[in-house]
Formats: structure tokens, C-alpha cells, sequence
């Protein structure tokens, strides 16, 4: 395209814009569209480099303020830490990203178009989040292998019956998702005899069946050993890049792992709630040493 049609339409864009005011801006395709790029309205834009904005989020339950105008941004591919004592409203945050909880005022965004908080936890869950409850949910009758089968035959993204053979692209991805998560020795063990860890795993293999861009994990290593934590970080990095991570977590030395290791040469970010904000955001050494943070967390 010229500059002279740029420039061009640039200014009738700006007319439009003028005229018809903030409307103008959300019919063109989301919060950060881009002129004359077409945006599917199911496809989340992530054009900008954002997969996930949370703005002045404020959720209030009898009185009590879960969530007091909380903002986060989730750069595509972040592996992003977060953490807080309790109370500090992580879990609400999640509620509020995955559509449990509607909140009283500000807006969340999965990139740049899709606005979250007019769907509902289905619809989030076939736009590409997927969560992870702290304790597992899988179906512990059935084997490994089934279990991740089941995972792929209720993507709601395709159209299917529960009877349906999988293709072979998706037996491919069966399988390299148990070598994954370290599980390929145990396909056909039943869910129910495995570790802790070991269904946590399993949990998170059914999730990534379903091809997320985006995982919310709520305190994964907890209960584990410290042998299935350390085996927790790695699987976490090796996502990291191709998927975006936000993990809510109590065990700092997990963290500590997690910001320290991987081959992304950028620093991770650590982000701390208290009272349902943002106490402090940046390295993990910056947090650690941050005097707020020691007062309200860190030292108790």
C-alpha cells in the first residue's frame, strides 16, 4: 500500500472515528486493532505481542473487595509468576479470566479482540485458556492413555462424537504429549494408581491436548515431592515460548526455579498480590528485597 493511501486512510479513519466516537474503535476488531488488518472474531489477536490484559479488575463479594482494580498484562509466550499470601486474590483473578466470575467493574481481554468478561467459561475454554485446579481432576478409572484421548475428543473446537477414532495427527500428539509429561512408561496404568504428582501431570497433558495458548496453574506443586517438583519446572519451561504460562504458586523454591531456569534470555517476571492488587512486579530479586513485600508476605 502507498503512503498516499495510508495517508488517506488514516484520515478517513480518523473522520469515522470523530463522528461516530468510541464506538468506532470496538467494531473494528478490539481494543488495539490495526488499520486495514481483518481480525476472525473467534481468533484471538496477538499481534501486539499481548495474549492476556487485565484492567482495574475490581470483584466484590458482601462488602469484602477480592479484587481492588487489579491490572496485569501477559506478553505471548511469558512464563509469568505470581504470588501472594492468601487472601491476596490469585484465585479470583483466575475466576474472573476464565469466566466463573463476572466483576464489578474493569475489563479483561484475551489479545487484543477478545474480550473475556462477554463469554462465558466454555466459550474462554474454546478461545485457547486452559486452567489447572491446585487439586487434579482426572478420570481415575481410566488409563493414561484414555484419559488424554478423552481430552482430545472434547475439544469443542471439533465438531465429533465421543465414538470417534482419533486422526493420526492427533495420535501423534497422544503421544509426544506422554513423553512429555514423562507418562509414556505408563499408558495404560490407570489414572487412579498413580503419584500426586504423577495426576497433576496427567492433568496438565489433558490440557494441553486441547492446544491452549494460553495456561492458568493454580499451586501445581503442591503436595508434590521434591522430586516431582523439580520434574514440575522442567515440564513448565519446555512450554514455555509455545505457550504463555501464569503460574499462582506458595513454594518458592519452585519459583526460584522457574525465573532461573529455561533458555529464554529475557528476565521473568514475578508479580505479587496483596488485598487483591498489585504489590510489586519485577525480577524475583527485586520483589524479594522490596520492604512491602517482606512486611506483608515475605516475613510473615
Amino acid at each position: 500500500m502507498t503512503p498516499d493511501l495510508l495517508d488517506a486512510g488514516a484520515k478517513r479513519l480518523a473522520e469515522y472515528r470523530e463522528k461516530h466516537g468510541a464506538e468506532a474503535t470496538a467494531q473494528s476488531g478490539g481494543q488495539a486493532a490495526s488499520f486495514a488488518r481483518v481480525v476472525q472474531p473467534n481468533v484471538v489477536d496477538t499481534a501486539s505481542g499481548g495474549i492476556l490484559y487485565v484492567d482495574e479488575v475490581t470483584v466484590s463479594f458482601d462488602g469484602f473487595r477480592a479484587l481492588n482494580k487489579l491490572s496485569l498484562d501477559i506478553r505471548v509466550g511469558e512464563l509469568r509468576c505470581i504470588i501472594g499470601p492468601n487472601g491476596a486474590g490469585k484465585t479470583t483473578m483466575m475466576d474472573v479470566i476464565t469466566g466463573k466470575t463476572k466483576p464489578d467493574s474493569g475489563k479483561a481481554f484475551f489479545g487484543s479482540n477478545i474480550d473475556l468478561l462477554r463469554l462465558r467459561e466454555s466459550e474462554i475454554a474454546e478461545r485457547g485458556i486452559g486452567r489447572k485446579f491446585q487439586k487434579p481432576t482426572v478420570f481415575e478409572h481410566l488409563s493414561v492413555f484414555e484419559n488424554l484421548e478423552l481430552a482430545a475428543k472434547t475439544d469443542r473446537r471439533v465438531r465429533r462424537t465421543m465414538f470417534a477414532k482419533l486422526t493420526a495427527s492427533e495420535l501423534d500428539q497422544l503421544h509426544s504429549t506422554m513423553k512429555l509429561i514423562q507418562l509414556a512408561q505408563q499408558s495404560a496404568r490407570v489414572a487412579g494408581n498413580l503419584s500426586h504428582g504423577q495426576k497433576q501431570w496427567l492433568e496438565i497433558g489433558m490440557l494441553l491436548m486441547q492446544k491452549p495458548q494460553l495456561l492458568l496453574l493454580d499451586e501445581p506443586v503442591a503436595g508434590m515431592t521434591d522430586e516431582e517438583t523439580e520434574r514440575t519446572a522442567e515440564l513448565f519451561l519446555s512450554l514455555e515460548g509455545k505457550h504463555s504460562l501464569v503460574v499462582v504458586e506458595h513454594d518458592m523454591k519452585f519459583i526460584g526455579e522457574l525465573v532461573n531456569g529455561g533458555q529464554r534470555v529475557k528476565k521473568k517476571i514475578v508479580t505479587v498480590l496483596h488485598e487483591g492488587s498489585v504489590l510489586a512486579e519485577g525480577s524475583l530479586a527485586d520483589v524479594q528485597s522490596n520492604d512491602r513485600v517482606i512486611e506483608v508476605y515475605l516475613g510473615r
